[in-house]
């Protein structure tokens, strides 16, 4: 499944390349009160991307933590993971661009790949990761709470815009959620 994807969005910035914005205008995720919004852009929009760096980073993450993941889960669990991560990302900016009037798209896989970020530091809470900046190790949890806080601050203060911050944290609500449901755990049961 995570091999699929990659291909799958590998594929569809191929296509974006070569149909450019009539393409990416009828897939990208489109504000409810700009006119343009359609409901299979709650999907397709995961599969756009700003451009090659954009692609390659989410990519990579999809790699690094689907794989393994998916080495755990099972293919049909990783792809039912991803796409709730991708649906509650959606949804997040959604409500984020309603509230502020924005009309911008969003584009990218980054809210389905917060979603297997917090899945990752959930299930490999103790596993050392060692970001690119700074070139720290530090425990998954650790690293997914501040990578958290991080988009939370940068969502709230404008800073980095352009950055679809909280399709971040609507990805990382619902990776949660899910890992907390498949435990039994509040909010969905008592253990």
């Amino acid at each position: 499944m995570t091999q699929t994807l990659i291909i799958a969005n590998v594929v569809v910035f191929l296509l974006e390349q070569m149909f450019g914005s009539a393409f990416t205008g009828w897939f990208a995720l489109w504000p409810l009160a700009s006119g343009l919004f359609m409901p299979w852009q709650l999907g397709t929009y995961a599969f756009l991307h700003a451009g090659l760096t954009h692609l390659a980073f989410n990519m990579f993450g999809l790699w690094m933590f689907g794989g393994e993941l998916e080495r755990l889960w099972g293919p049909r669990r990783l792809a039912l993971f991803y796409g709730v991560s991708v649906l509650t990302a959606a949804l997040a900016q959604l409500a984020v661009t309603a509230a502020l009037g924005a009309m911008s798209p969003t584009v990218g896989a980054s809210g389905g790949l917060f979603g297997l970020l917090i899945g990752f530091a959930m299930v490999f809470p103790r596993r050392t990761i060692t970001p690119l900046l700074p070139p720290i190790p530090m425990p998954a949890w650790l690293f997914v709470t501040l990578y958290g806080v991080i988009e939370l601050t940068l969502g709230v203060t404008g800073s980095a815009s352009g950055v679809a911050h909280f399709a971040h944290l609507g990805g990382l609500l619902g990776g949660w959620l899910v890992m907390r449901y498949w435990r039994g755990q509040m909010p969905f049961g008592r253990h």
